[in-house]
């Protein structure tokens, strides 16, 4: 437990709203992601509709088997009520095998954010200026938004994938489908942006992120995910037997990269592998540092060389069969639709060099929590203080 000084209301409010902004959009998703699958049926596209359950069933899966084994290595730290009834009554494994592990998580969550607010508001009535904070509920919610972000690109990009290659095809936007494009999208920013924002916790209140910086690592991610993603729906719309094999192979080659990273953020080697398979689907879409070994400024840099060079063979199969098939794809023309692709992918390129410029901390700070200092060399870091910390090392550079 640690003391920190009490934020200004409208700062806590607008956090309070992200949170619960954010569940609303989770919980769109799963009504649009029914919609969705009963659309395909409905317009016959029954491979689409597979495709879309199993999208949906695996991820779920993965987020399932993620989250029971850090609540298993965390089960004495957990904070909200809901949680430790849920841990008192024996549920929580029943819960994860029914797959809504998440959704417990999620409970948690706003159960402890609501909490939050409403004694930050109390001691600011109060003319209070400083609260106690937890830092184990912190990183605990730490997990919760690492599963957001594995979700995001297990299934929320695939899908958006998916679904935009269907439209290619058919050449007509359904209402349905358009909800699904636009929660699907702000899904992704949403994950990618507040899991990252979540790590300067751990910097001092000086380099704590900012709305001005929340927004410009929001755009660079949107700008280096929109190409990425069309170029995927573009090949897929032309050549969709070999979008399967372009994503194994390039995932395969992503989980060796993974491995080469010595990556230790599971209990057990075997889990480590899932770890590192989760990291190769993230990779495929967006970067992603999960190690400090070796410079991460040229990790990165080789990564959106390869991925730039990658993305202009999909474009490059996808223009091929445009002028073979040319009357049926009257209404994208090529030429317009790669500069502007590649256009938005060196935009994203430099405002992401602008963020890591100008409000990216450098170096982490020395942790002042309580457990941390507990937690000396003789005696390592565990569980999610082990997660958490070793996610903020690899964030700060």
């Amino acid at each position: 437990m640690v003391e920190t000084r009490e934020c200004f209301p409208f700062g806590c409010l607008l956090k309070y709203l992200f949170t619960l902004l954010g569940l609303i959009l989770f919980l769109l998703d799963i009504v649009l992601d029914i919609g969705t699958v009963v659309s395909f049926y409905q317009d016959g596209a029954y491979v689409y509709m597979a495709v879309m359950i199993v999208l949906l069933l695996g991820s779920s899966v993965l987020l399932q088997v993620f989250s029971w084994l850090w609540y298993s290595d965390s089960l004495e730290k957990i904070k909200s009520k809901v949680e430790k009834f849920a841990d008192r009554h024996l549920l929580i494994k029943p819960f994860h095998f029914l797959q809504l592990g998440v959704y417990l998580r999620y409970a948690g969550v706003i159960e402890i954010s609501t909490t939050d607010f409403l004694h930050r508001i109390n001691n600011f009535r109060k003319g209070v200026w400083h609260s106690i904070r937890d830092d184990v509920a912190v990183k605990l919610k730490h997990d919760f938004l690492m599963l957001r972000l594995f979700e995001a690109f297990s299934e929320n990009t695939p899908q958006l994938t998916l679904i935009l290659s269907r439209i290619l095809q058919r050449g007509e936007l359904e209402l349905i489908t358009g909800l699904k494009i636009l929660t699907s999208a702000a899904g992704i920013a949403f994950s990618v942006t507040l899991y990252h924002r979540s790590m300067h916790v751990y910097s001092s209140q000086g380099r704590k992120m900012s709305w001005i910086s929340t927004g410009v690592y929001f755009l660079w991610n949107l700008l280096l995910i929109i190409p990425r993603v069309t170029a995927l729906a573009l090949f897929c719309s032309v050549l969709p037997c070999y979008i399967i094999a372009h994503f194994l192979s390039l995932w395969m080659l992503l989980v060796f990269v993974a491995w080469s990273q010595k990556t230790d953020h599971m209990k057990s080697p075997g889990w480590e592998w899932l770890f590192r398979a989760a990291v190769g689907l993230i990779w495929y879409f967006s970067w992603f540092n999960v190690s400090k070994k070796g410079s991460i400024k040229v990790k990165m840099v080789l990564y959106y060389i390869f991925m730039a060079l990658d993305t202009m063979m999909l474009l490059g199969f996808w223009c091929r069969k445009v002028f073979e098939y040319a009357g049926c794809w009257s209404s994208l023309n090529p030429c317009i639709v790669i500069p502007t692709l590649l256009g938005l992918y060196v935009i994203g390129i430099l405002v992401q060099m602008i963020y890591y410029r100008t409000f990216h901390p450098k170096i982490a700070e020395p942790i002042s929590s309580l457990e941390d200092i507990a937690a000396a060399p003789a005696q390592p870091l565990t569980g999610v203080l082990k997660r958490s910390r070793t996610m903020a090392d690899n964030f700060y550079f």
